[in-house]
């Protein structure tokens, strides 16, 4: 069995969020989470449906004191999905980025959908962007509020 790579999200807090491809909107929010993620090629559906439930699970909302002891779930937030393999991105040597770590087209769009899929069961309206596309996205980070999370053999790490 593959030893499970690692599912990299940079979740965001919005007050609204947006997409859009050759000026066509394709996903927009109000508040809730805008969910960047890059995917490796040995992930899989454990490790994204763990991202999901971390995902609905989090408390990032303000509560009556101001708080964050809210979660998306609580508040009737959204989320938006955008696909994105340059957060798998290695720096570390000379000044162009190698993407050899980012899971190809075939892997990648499966296991975003199944991201998505999985929020939309846990009861949460979700939108995407369009995978492979060049996109446009405009946010409102509110807070700002903005997390690193990463799934790597069916556990956050």
């Amino acid at each position: 069995m593959p030893q499970s790579g690692s599912v990299r999200i940079v979740l965001q807090r919005v007050s609204e969020a947006a997409v859009t491809v050759e000026d066509e909107p394709v996903g927009a929010i109000g508040p809730g989470f805008l969910v960047l993620v890059g995917i490796e090629p040995t992930d899989d559906v454990v490790d994204v449906e763990v991202a999901a439930e971390k995902i609905a699970g989090l408390r990032l909302f303000a509560d009556d004191a101001g708080l964050m002891n809210r979660s998306i779930l609580d508040t009737g937030g959204e989320v938006l999905i955008v696909s994105q393999f340059t957060l798998l991105g290695d720096v570390r040597r000379g000044r162009r980025p190698s993407f050899t770590e980012a899971a190809s087209p075939a892997v990648a769009a499966p296991l975003i959908e199944a991201l998505a899929r999985c929020l939309v069961e846990a009861g949460i309206p979700t939108r995407t962007g369009r995978f492979g596309a060049m996109m446009a996205v405009a946010l409102v980070n509110d807070g700002p509020v903005t997390l690193v999370l990463e799934v790597s053999g069916g556990r956050v790490r």
